[in-house]
C-alpha cells in the first residue's frame, strides 16, 4: 500500500468493491454493518464470503489499527471484528479507546485473534470486548456469533436511567452517580452495574452475566466476575452493599 492512501474494500452479496476513505456513504440504509479490522487478505475474505448469506447485512474491512479507529469514528458500524495483532496501533489499544469514548463505547466488539492464552482472553474482556474467537476458526461460528450478538443489541434492555438507592445511573450518558459524587467505571464494571440495577431483585447466575455483560456463551474462568464485583463495590463505597452475593450461583442487586 502507498504510503498516505488508504483504501476499504466492502462486501455485498459476495463481490467485493474497494473504496478510498473519502467515501461516505458506505452502509446502506437499515442494514447491519460490521467492520472487519484484520490485516490478512484470506481471512476477510473467507469471512466476506460467508456473512454474504446473511441477508440485510454489510461488510467492511480496513487493514491496520489506525485506519480501524478512523472508520469506527466515523462509520458506527453495528459491530466490530478485531484482530489483535495489528500494524499501527494493536488490537487490544482499540478496544480500550473505542470502550472509553462516548460515541464508540456501546458498539461491539469480537476479538478475533491466535492469541489463545487465558490472560489474553481475559484481557480482552476486561476492555469491553463482547466476546473473544481464537484462529484457527470455523466462519460459520464467527457468523453465528456475531448474529447472537446483533440479536442482543436488539433486544438490550436498561436503556434508561435509573436510581436505586444511594445510586443512579444513566446509561446514555455512561454516567454513574453515588450519594450526590459522580463515580468513575469501567466499560465492564458500568456493564455489569447496568445490568444489575435494571435488574433488581432478581439473582443472576454467574454464566447469565458471562453471556450478557461480557457477551461470551461459554464456560471460561468465572472468577474473573467476581474480581469485577468485588472491584466495582469498592468504587461504589458503602452503596456497594446493594450487590448481594447468593453463594454458589451469582449475585443480586438488593431493590429499595
Amino acid at each position: 500500500m502507498d504510503s498516505g492512501v488508504r483504501r476499504q474494500t466492502q462486501w455485498k452479496n459476495g463481490q467485493s468493491l474497494t473504496h478510498s476513505f473519502d467515501v461516505v456513504d458506505l452502509w446502506p440504509d437499515r442494514e447491519k454493518r460490521i467492520l472487519i479490522i484484520e490485516d490478512d487478505p484470506d481471512i476477510v475474505n473467507l469471512l466476506a464470503l460467508h456473512f454474504a448469506k446473511v441477508d440485510r447485512l454489510t461488510v467492511a474491512s480496513v487493514a491496520d489499527g489506525r485506519s480501524g479507529l478512523e472508520q469506527v469514528r466515523e462509520q458506527l458500524p453495528d459491530l466490530v471484528i478485531l484482530d489483535l495483532a495489528l500494524p499501527e496501533v494493536p488490537g487490544l489499544d482499540i478496544c480500550r479507546i473505542l470502550k472509553s469514548r462516548p460515541e464508540t463505547q456501546r458498539i461491539p466488539i469480537l476479538v478475533l485473534t491466535a492469541k489463545a492464552e487465558v490472560i489474553d482472553r481475559i484481557l480482552a474482556l476486561e476492555l469491553g470486548a463482547d466476546d473473544y474467537v481464537t484462529k484457527p476458526f470455523s466462519p460459520r461460528e464467527v457468523v453465528l456469533r456475531s448474529k447472537a450478538i446483533l440479536r442482543r443489541l436488539n433486544r438490550e434492555v436498561g436503556d434508561e436511567p435509573a436510581t436505586i438507592g444511594e445510586i443512579a445511573i444513566d446509561p446514555p450518558r455512561h454516567s454513574v452517580v453515588v450519594s450526590g459524587r459522580p463515580v468513575t467505571l469501567t466499560a465492564v464494571e458500568f456493564k455489569l452495574l447496568n445490568f444489575l440495577m435494571h435488574r433488581s431483585g432478581r439473582v443472576e447466575p454467574r454464566e447469565r452475566l458471562l453471556t450478557e455483560v461480557w457477551g461470551y456463551d461459554h464456560k471460561v474462568e468465572t472468577r474473573t466476575i467476581d474480581t469485577h464485583v468485588q472491584r466495582l463495590r469498592k468504587k461504589l463505597g458503602r452503596a456497594g452493599r446493594l450487590i448481594e452475593t447468593i453463594r454458589g450461583f451469582g449475585y443480586r442487586f438488593q431493590g429499595d
